[in-house]
């Protein structure tokens, strides 16, 4: 397979509802989509989930951009791929460029989409998965009110969803859950941070251990290992790293330190498949949960997220739920939607740029740059 073209399009679609997290509200997913097409005028297609601002991570949609145009796209000139174990060594290949994971992902994922046309081959077998249906959990945004916060989590129960997690805050935090607790007995709950905490908040976190949670998420800064590290010594509650892990060297860190039992794993974050399957692989060795998050993607790359769930060693329920859940449109047709109440499908697909509505992608376009190779 050899490359011939690629796409760079930046997008704005609208939620269907805003989401409040520690970092702020999102209204809108500022995303790029990532084109590729090969001499034989097959397509591959993949999200780059940079969002908009360096909250999450210093990576924002105009900096990936940056480096997708000026220096990653221009990297596939004279590069070929005869089988797919060549896919296996592209994100390594581009170790000369420090950084920027999720534009390498954008591009690492577009190449796998594009060879699983190719070849003809399901994306899902290329990546060496065999699980065909998958759990899904639901995130919900900051819940201030107790009872609106028991509320959404009925209706998330009610409509399938394997696990909830909610979004938490100081002083946004104990009350909420408590109540869902109470309310839920038997409900898998969890809470998410996303850093917003100190290190004198370990009051905070004493009650939550109390309410029976799966895990917490990232409750300190993503580069706070030694902190992280000494809370999970002082509870119960396993902790989850999210923002912490964007390679391999993080996820060894997190190992020796001890500073989280369980791993949001999620592929536009750490490079991409390859080193997605390489971090499955030593965090099942170690006996670390694992579960697939999600950066509120658009159907391209929920798809790709569900297929890399088809791997062994996702031990939760994934965050990549039904297209309705984030957008009143999505980008793909047909959407991604329940096969049973709470479970997705992993369909055969060989590559995601044959599900693409390409008239809605065009409409929610706001920027667009194709750049032969």
């Amino acid at each position: 397979m050899r490359v011939v073209k690629a796409t760079l399009r930046q997008l704005s679609i609208p939620l269907r509802e805003t989401t409040k997290t520690s970092y702020g509200a999102l209204h809108d997913k500022d995303v790029i989509i990532v084109e590729v097409e090969t001499a034989e005028g097959n397509r591959g297609v993949a999200e780059c989930v940079a969002m908009a601002h360096p909250s999450y991570t210093e990576e924002t949609v105009q900096t990936a951009w940056h480096i997708l145009h000026d220096y990653l796209i221009p990297h596939l000139s004279g590069l070929e791929w005869i089988q797919s174990e060549d896919l296996h060594g592209f994100y390594r290949g581009m170790a000369n460029i420090r950084g920027h994971a999720m534009a390498k992902a954008g591009l690492e994922m577009a190449l796998w989409d594009a060879y699983a046309a190719e070849t003809e081959t399901p994306l899902h077998q290329l990546l060496g998965g065999q699980i065909r249906e998958i759990p899904v959990g639901i995130s919900l945004g900051i819940q201030a009110d107790a009872k609106k916060a028991c509320e959404r989590a009925k209706i998330a129960v009610d409509d399938g969803y394997q696990r909830l997690k909610f979004k938490i805050q100081p002083g946004d935090d104990v009350a909420p859950l408590r109540a869902v607790r109470n309310s839920l007995p038997d409900v898998g709950l969890m809470a998410d941070a996303n850093g917003a905490y100190e290190h004198a908040s370990l009051d905070v976190f004493q009650e939550l251990d109390s309410l029976g949670l799966l895990m917490i998420e990232q409750p300190f800064a993503y580069n706070d290992f030694i902190r992280h590290a000494a809370l999970q010594k002082t509870m119960r509650t396993p902790i989850c790293l999210d923002e912490s892990i964007c390679s391999m060297e993080d996820l060894q860190l997190a190992f020796k330190l001890d500073a989280g039992r369980v791993l949001n794993l999620k592929p536009g974050r750490v490079g991409g498949f390859q080193a997605s399957r390489e971090m499955i692989a030593v965090g099942a060795q170690r006996g670390m949960e694992i579960w697939c998050g999600g950066m509120y993607e658009t159907g391209i790359g929920r798809l790709h997220n569900i297929a890399l769930c088809s791997l062994d060693g996702f031990t939760l329920p994934t965050d990549n739920g039904p297209s309705d859940r984030y957008f009143i449109q999505d980008i793909i047709s047909p959407k991604v939607e329940f096969s049973r109440p709470g479970f997705l499908l992993v369909e055969p697909m060989c590559g995601v740029a044959s599900r693409v509505d390409w008239e809605a992608v065009h409409h929610f376009t706001i920027t667009m740059k194709a750049l032969e190779i």
